[in-house]
């Protein structure tokens, strides 16, 4: 019998992953235009949906860009929820699960903010995770936390790097062996790219504790401009970006070739109903 629930939920994690890979890619290619001075713009995940929105049939694309990213959210949502992955209880296993619900909560704020670009409904002023950073910083121990942040997003670069070193990014790829030698550099590269990046962001937020300046806190285009600035930043700059790029196209790979082992609607709405009242 043809387990329908269980279809939906990969068509939704396929569709998630091809939407933060069209993304990542134009966000690479942007800030790769950006160093060599073709154009461009060495922006972050919003900057992108923006130039997407300005083009043809825009509102449409960041439409369906904004239900994609929902949809990632939700496959991170059940993969941390009911180990769709069998990551099990270790220690590691329970740091990648708790780093999947945190990446559920971020592309929930990103896919909130496509589709408020897509209603033409734009975005309040200011800069959120400034925002909530000063909040943070205002209370006590809260520079305290905020380095802790730092250290955990720094934490979260490594183990992308380590990733990208041990070369296991196709592990869980239905390719075989003669596919897997394409696509593993690719997504080396965009593992190893995304490292930086969160290496330096998680430095903005320990110097945010340090300062107790929540200006202090930047994201992707920070980075993208820290590294411009340094000597020879240009090319620094250019091959991040490239990295950035393939960690889209790494995203477009998994869309059509990830094993998705997702439970079916029932077992996830067990596992929600038990994470909720593990809570309480």
């Amino acid at each position: 019998m043809l387990n329908l629930g269980h279809n939906t939920i990969e068509r939704v994690a396929r569709f998630g992953y091809g939407a933060r890979g069209i993304v990542y890619c134009v966000v690479g290619g942007l800030a790769v235009l950006a160093a060599i001075g073709q154009g461009g713009r060495a922006g972050d995940s919003e900057s992108a949906l923006r130039w997407v929105l300005a083009g043809p049939f825009g509102v449409v694309l960041v439409g369906l860009i904004a239900a994609g990213l929902l949809g990632f959210a939700v496959w991170r949502f059940i993969e941390s929820v009911t180990d769709a992955d069998r990551r099990g209880t270790s220690l590691k296993g329970a740091t990648v699960r708790l780093a999947h619900l945190l990446s559920a909560a971020i592309y929930t704020g990103l896919a909130i903010t496509a589709a408020s670009l897509a209603l033409g409904l734009g975005r309040k002023g200011g800069d959120a995770t400034q925002d909530w950073t000063a909040w943070l910083l205002a209370k006590p121990f809260g520079l305290w936390l905020v380095g802790l942040i730092g250290l955990g997003v720094m934490g979260g670069g490594v183990a992308f790097l380590i990733k990208a070193f041990k070369g296991d990014v196709t592990d869980r790829l239905k390719l075989d062996a003669n596919h897997c030698r394409w696509a593993k550099p690719v997504g080396q590269f965009g593992y190893a790219a995304r490292g930086v990046a969160f290496l330096i962001i998680g430095g903005f937020f320990i110097a945010a504790a340090w300062y107790q300046a929540s200006s202090e806190v930047k994201g992707l285009a920070g980075a993208f401009a820290a590294l411009r600035a340094q000597p020879y930043g240009w090319v620094l700059l250019a091959i991040v970006a490239a990295g950035h790029f393939a960690f889209g196209a790494f995203g477009l790979i998994q869309a059509r070739f990830r094993h998705i082992d997702a439970p079916d609607i029932d077992q996830t709405d067990d596992a929600v109903a038990a994470a909720i009242r593990a809570v309480h």
